[in-house]
């Protein structure tokens, strides 16, 4: 027993000291608690749950079960009487965590402020990366950001401290870079305030990317609500090789989908081909997804991922993953609502754009494409990085592209520019080399952090207006997204593509098959990068940038000035006055795509993200309206003048009239950015009518009292002109399922009437007759005290 108990006390103080190396065998003591991060010692993994969940479910439903669903299911808030069809019916779901970045934090943190919780009811963290504009390099750009946004950083740093959420500081990176390096582990469901939480899903969780006011339910300890996702599942064949990357995968499936193909469903990548991607790799694929409207995407657990959680001081997560297993991969035989199949030996490199991601061409194709549709072939600029491709593999392969331009006497032609995801992948890539390797070849290493590719850019390169064509491993690249310059080409494609293409300085280059020319007049073929996926020593972990909230936060205090210009506690919204909305105004018919960047725009608009009757300043200023073809210019109803979008709905509320907007196809698509609801509804809006909706944006819309509603006749959109009056009637009788009743009065007396459908549940339309879900949360709050 004297042996035993020495081996007891020796893995009690590994464990104790941070070591976390050593899997404590159940022989000894059942199951060791592994912690969910380094960060939360006593907040424990709990796959007993999980487990308990899938088997109640899967013997409720009587069918094996794919990955995305026992992950889902798993995280039911009443697994045994949950109603459960694919596409139908909301979920109930406990998230384990929520992860929120600075631009959409403030925003969540006022909502939680108001909502007067003392503390946050699961581990939550803040991270700052959105408010970091990238001018002239990485240190500078990041003190220039730490002196500008004082007051932001101050009140998320104290209101962390004060309500028990993690803070990491500007400069530590990216999110969800942050998130897959200490937070994303198989079998976990993560919600997060920005779309592209799904990265995390290259670490077997199911990451999802909502709206703050989604982030506070969390927070608050309420279950929250999913609609029950449908399942596609691509099937990979084959092994990535050559010039071919992870980043391809995504390109081909995005075309393959479009930007509205994944809306409501889990992407489930299964199939011999996940083995020859990396971890990253796969963070990549699912950061992407978020482009096709994918819910979120995942890849089953799998020894790719077990080296990186090793790698990354997660060992024991691994070994408690192995023990596991069968949970954290899809059943065989499950059914999947769409397969596709790529066989990734026969991918070839893409890249997609101009203006959306899901214009894809093979790269060898895009030269000679561009030429016919009157693109700029010349590149500006080239730029890797971002949430997407910023790893250690990622900078590698770059790296070795340039390594074999530098061998030869060339550099870059186009200006170029390397944003590391973390400070960790900074400090590392430092150490061994592939930093000074990029910057030799002209490139210019950005602060860690999101910088252009949320278009916090000071471009000085070109003009405002004037043509032009920039390549990227970014994620997105829909009209003036980077630069706010509307007649910028952007393609995105993998850091290795855009390195090569940035070597040549012209989107007729094919590294597959065209020759450079050397510095000493030879020609030279580039050949295929290769390089390590993980760091043959460990990761540098650089600066610490990580504030722990103390134990007891109730002292602390949250400071906003009643005169900042940053920052503005929010009011609670109007009730619904139980009345039927007669005779609205159209504030605006938009004409064609419209993003939330078009809804509420990024850039400079940034820093009034948490006080939001400065940021309603740029409510739809980038939506075509069908009236006269202008992004903000829409006709005053009362007044007959033409003037800005934000102008005119204020004069609206001012007047007391509530309005409506009309929309297209998929509104709302791109960023989870709630300001984009919250800016109709505090400038007087009260109902939004489109073809149909992006599932972010739409739940977004309900959580502020709005009624996003859609044309049971997507014809019926060309019924309502921009003069038109538009009456909801039947709003007493509102119910689930039951479509309401839209009265259309033109000018010259006619009528006519359509009908629009809903996709609102029981609870939601209390968040729409108590004005929001923040009201209907103090309402339910107010009745149990």
């Amino acid at each position: 027993s004297r042996v035993l108990m020495l081996i007891l006390s020796f893995f009690q103080h590994a464990l104790n000291t941070g070591v976390r190396r050593y899997h404590v065998a159940p022989v000894l003591c059942q199951r060791a608690k592994v912690a969910m991060s380094h960060f939360e010692p006593n907040e424990y993994i709990n796959y007993e749950k999980l487990e308990k969940n899938i088997n109640i479910v899967r013997k409720r439903l009587d069918r094996p079960l794919t990955l995305s669903e026992k992950i889902v299911y798993g995280h039911l808030d009443d697994p045994a009487k949950q109603e459960i069809e694919r596409g139908k019916t909301y979920l109930r779901l406990r998230p384990d965590r929520v992860a929120m970045q600075d631009a959409t934090a403030q925003m969540a943190m006022l909502q939680f402020i108001s909502s007067g919780l003392p503390k946050v009811a699961v581990p939550s963290t803040i991270h700052c990366d959105h408010l970091i504009e990238a001018q002239s390099g990485g240190e500078k750009d990041l003190q220039r950001a730490k002196d500008i946004n004082q007051e932001v950083y101050n009140f998320l740093s104290t209101a962390g401290a004060k309500y028990g959420v993690g803070f990491w500081k500007p400069g530590s990176g990216i999110i969800h870079q942050i998130i897959l390096e200490n937070y994303s582990y198989p079998g976990v469901m993560l919600i997060g305030t920005d779309s592209h939480t799904p990265n995390g899903g290259g670490l077997g969780g199911i990451c999802i990317g909502v709206g703050g006011a989604d982030a506070v339910d969390v927070m608050a300890g309420i279950p929250w609500e999913l609609k029950c996702p449908k399942v596609i599942g691509v099937k990979l064949t084959g092994k990535l090789s050559g010039w071919s990357s992870p980043k391809d995968v995504i390109l081909k499936v995005a075309g393959i989908l479009t930007v509205k193909g994944g809306t409501g469903a889990i992407i489930e990548y299964h199939g011999p081909g996940v083995d020859s991607i990396s971890c990253t790799g796969m963070a990549t694929i699912c950061n992407m997804g978020a482009e096709i409207g994918a819910t979120t995407s995942i890849f089953p657990y799998n020894d790719r991922m077990k080296k990186y959680l090793g790698k990354t001081g997660r060992a024991d997560i691994a070994a408690l993953a192995d023990e596991f297993k069968q949970h954290l991969v899809p059943d065989s035989g499950c059914h999947y609502d769409q397969v596709i199949e790529i066989n990734l030996s026969e991918l070839k490199p893409h890249i997609n754009g101009p203006f959306t991601p899901d214009l894809a061409h093979p790269v060898s194709d895009i030269g000679a494409v561009a030429e016919k549709e009157g693109w700029p072939v010349d590149i500006r600029v080239g730029l890797i990085g971002s949430c997407t491709n910023s790893s250690y593999e990622d900078m590698g392969r770059s790296a070795a592209v340039a390594k074999q331009a530098l061998a030869h006497g060339l550099k870059c032609k186009s200006k170029f520019t390397i944003t590391p995801g973390s400070e960790q992948i900074r400090a590392t890539i430092e150490r061994d080399g592939y930093a000074k390797i990029l910057r030799e070849v002209g490139g210019l290493v950005l602060a860690n952090a999101c910088g252009p590719c949320i278009g916090q850019w000071d471009r000085k390169d070109i003009k405002k207006g004037e043509k032009n064509t920039i390549v990227t491993s970014y994620n997105r690249n829909f009209t003036g997204r980077n630069d706010a310059n509307p007649e910028t080409h952007a393609f995105v494609t993998s850091p290795e593509i855009v390195t090569a293409l940035s070597i040549a300085g012209t989107l007729k280059f094919n590294p597959e098959t065209d020759y450079l020319t050397g510095a000493d007049g030879k020609k030279f073929k580039l050949e295929a990068p290769d390089a390590d996926e993980l760091p043959k020593l460990n990761f540098d972990p650089g600066q610490d940038t990580y504030q722990y909230p103390p134990k007891d936060g109730s002292g602390q205090h949250v400071d906003v000035s009643p005169t900042s210009q940053r920052l503005q506690l929010l009011e609670p919204f109007d009730k619904w006055d139980g009345k039927d909305l007669e005779d609205m105004l159209i504030l605006i018919k938009v004409k064609g795509k419209c993003t939330t960047d078009h809804i509420s725009a990024a850039g400079p608009w940034l820093k009034f993200r948490g006080h939001l009757d400065n940021i309603s300043n740029n409510l739809l200023i980038g939506a075509i309206n069908i009236e006269n073809g202008k992004a903000n210019s829409v006709r005053n109803a009362l007044t007959q003048e033409f003037g800005p979008v934000p102008d005119t709905a204020r004069y609206y509320k001012k007047m007391g009239v509530k309005w409506a907007v009309i929309g297209d196809e998929n509104y709302g698509e791109g960023s989870s950015r709630e300001h984009a609801a919250l800016e109709p509804r505090h400038l007087g809006g009260r109902v939004i009518i489109t073809k149909s909706f992006a599932r972010i944006h739409e739940t977004n819309l309900k959580k502020q009292g709005l009624l996003p509603l859609t044309f049971a006749d997507p014809a019926d959109y060309n019924k309502i002109h921009p003069v038109d009056k538009l009456s909801i009637v039947g709003l007493k009788d509102f119910a689930p399922g039951k479509p309401l009743k839209c009265i259309i009065k033109h000018p010259n007396g006619s009528q006519e009437t359509i009908m629009l459908n809903h996709t609102f549940n029981e609870s939601q339309i209390e968040w729409f007759q108590a004005g929001s879900a923040l009201n209907r949360m103090k309402e339910l709050q107010q009745k149990s005290s």
